[in-house]
């Protein structure tokens, strides 16, 4: 394990009308914390944002944050057919560029639970050097998308789209996020693997 990983700022968001207001406890916020924090081996900063179901607070969220100079962006929550669920649309108006494949991955793991999956919306963006992507808004959910499927020995059965977020990220000019493989093993090219720091 190296010593020394760039310290890295991740946003964090939970959408939800009710837990902003004070209805019931936000779980998207802890879960995404927590599991960011045991999947990477960087120092983290974390700036968290609990806010409402409206299109317009959720961009300029968005935009503060990536100003803000978080290289990755999580969201969770408002990414199903309902009325109030506006995160797509909100994170596709800041976008400088979509990544179809995360949105299409996430569905896929879903699917291996529940059929009404395709009824997620879920997609990721590139705006400016900062990777931004909707996960969906149960923590059991949110483990899953982003860690994949393992059977009982710990081996993958279907990757989780973290595996290609470090890399992404190494592309669009952020810093070097190290991943521990006991939780998600990352994939980059040989090429772009750098030796651990001492």
């Amino acid at each position: 394990m190296s010593t020394t990983c760039d310290a890295v700022k991740i946003g964090i968001v939970s959408v939800s009308d009710r837990a902003s207001a004070g209805v019931y406890v936000d779980k998207g916020l802890p879960a995404l914390r927590e599991w960011l924090t045991r999947a990477l081996r960087n120092p983290l900063t974390f700036e968290e944002r609990l806010i409402p179901d409206e299109q317009p607070r959720i961009s300029a969220t968005l935009i503060e944050l990536v100003d803000a100079g978080c290289s990755l962006v999580l969201t969770t929550g408002g990414t199903g057919p309902a009325l109030r669920d506006v995160t797509p649309e909100a994170t596709r108006a800041v976008a400088h560029k979509e990544m179809p494949g995360f949105g299409e991955q996430m569905r896929q793991i879903s699917l291996k639970f529940v059929p009404t999956a395709i009824l997620s919306r879920q997609c990721a963006v590139i705006r400016d050097q900062s990777l931004i992507i909707n996960l969906p808004g149960q923590p059991k959910s949110i483990q899953e998308t982003l860690e994949g499927l393992k059977n009982e020995a710990g081996e993958s059965l279907v990757p989780g789209i973290f595996a290609a977020v470090p890399y992404c990220i190494d592309l669009i000019g952020g810093p070097y996020l190290e991943a521990d493989p006991a939780v998600c093993k990352a994939f980059r090219p040989n090429n772009a693997i750098r030796a651990p720091k001492s």
